[in-house]
């Protein structure tokens, strides 16, 4: 970075001012993590723009974690953000206006200058493809009461039974954190995040015709656009990102359940990405590329202590046969490469999805068997719900004598 640029973003640039927060507390703001020092006030030379900051106390040692609390920001040109460290609660807090103002003040005349840690910017484009879809009406649409995505907020999800290996992975992650959660806590609400239902049932509707509906999620793809995103497919996209941030960097089990049933429901389509909705499958394609391409990357100079941790979820338990993703991904190609007539982008970003598949996680997509075009895994989870016809239209007549 160039003395000129270095320059603008002092002047310009977001400062996160973090006040009497403990040595070795992790805090990190999109893909970067610092371990507090003696002299650590917080990051400066931020760009504007929407950002997550997540932090996780320590024991005095620095050797064992707490659950990650996190919050989303859209913040302007210049914008200073206050928080101090509540020792009683081990927790970042909003200050008074009064104090507010005296710290944004001190900031901006310089005075915690050599306390605060420059924004790498050279890791901002990573954050950047993760986030782009991300506006402050998304984080003010999403986020919980106060603003805090914890899965200590989450104790009934954690309770559940883990359906998959990625859900029991996080299970087992959090059970060996032994925190304790409180009762005014686990009472807290979690995101807002849009209802979607894995299965469609319809009064009125039975047998072929409602097959057909779960056989392709294209109808209540478009419902839930007009309903709840407005008919915007950016604002899905945007959510779509929420929860992979608020998973992959706040350990929300939470916001992971709704990425996989965002993820589901899209690759659950097989007449949008052709006719109804090609720009969004090319836009959905290109964002679950870069979030994966990001979640499996092993050798991220920034991922220490519990940081490692949340992205370690995305190692053995994204590679096997067994992972949803690969069975969702799986037939998604199937039909996206089979076909005659495919959009050209839509086509090369499924290729790179795909190589990045094969190559990065060792998937293997081989199809094993069909029934009327449709492939899939025998006890496979996230198979399409078929509705059985009667024994009487489905049962040959006797044979002849």
């Amino acid at each position: 970075m160039d003395s000129e640029m270095a320059l603008e973003l002092v002047k310009h640039g977001v400062t996160l001012l973090l006040v009497d927060v403990p040595q070795h507390t992790l805090i990190g703001i999109d893909t970067l993590v610092f371990t507090v020092g003696p002299a650590f006030k917080g990051i400066k030379m931020i760009p504007p723009g929407p950002h997550f900051v997540y932090y996780s106390s320590s024991t005095r040692d620095g050797k064992e974690f707490s659950p990650i609390i996190g919050f989303f920001v859209d913040a302007g040109p210049s914008e200073v953000i206050v928080r101090k460290w509540d020792q009683q609660e081990e927790r970042l807090v909003k200050v008074s206006e009064e104090e507010e103002e005296r710290y944004c003040g001190a900031v901006r005349s310089l005075e915690f200058d050599k306390h605060l840690g420059p924004y790498n910017l050279t890791q901002y484009a990573d954050w950047k493809r993760l986030s782009n879809y991300i506006t402050k009406s998304t984080i003010e649409r999403l986020e919980p009461i106060g603003g805090e995505i914890t899965v200590a907020s989450e104790p009934m999800m954690l309770k559940s039974a883990p359906k998959t290996a990625m859900e029991k992975a996080l299970d087992e992650q959090m059970k060996a954190s032994n925190f304790s959660t409180s009762t005014e806590t686990s009472q807290k609400k979690g995101c807002y995040f849009t209802s979607i239902p894995r299965v469609i049932k319809r009064k009125g509707i039975q047998g072929q015709e409602l097959t057909s509906l779960n056989l392709d999620k294209t109808q209540l793809l478009e419902s839930l656009l007009i309903k709840d995103y407005g008919g915007s497919e950016d604002l899905l996209l945007g959510e779509l990102q929420f929860t992979f941030i608020a998973f992959l960097m706040g350990q929300s089990l939470e916001a992971f359940l709704q990425w996989k049933s965002m993820v589901s429901l899209l690759f659950g389509c097989t007449e949008a990405p052709f006719h109804t909705r090609t720009q969004l499958f090319v836009k959905f394609i290109k964002v679950l590329y870069y979030q994966l391409k990001y979640g499996v990357q092993k050798d991220r100079a920034s991922r220490v202590g519990s940081e490692a941790g949340a992205s370690a979820l995305l190692d053995d338990s994204w590679f096997t046969s067994d992972s949803f993703l690969y069975h969702l991904c799986k037939d998604f190609f199937a039909v996206m490469l089979d076909a005659s007539v495919v959009d050209g982008d839509l086509l090369s970003w499924t290729r790179r999805l795909k190589e990045l598949l094969e190559n990065n996680l060792g998937f293997k997509f081989q199809q094993k068997s069909a029934v009327d075009g449709i492939y899939f895994e025998e006890n496979d989870e996230f198979a399409p719900v078929v509705e059985m016809l009667d024994d009487e239209t489905s049962t040959e007549g006797p044979a002849a004598a």
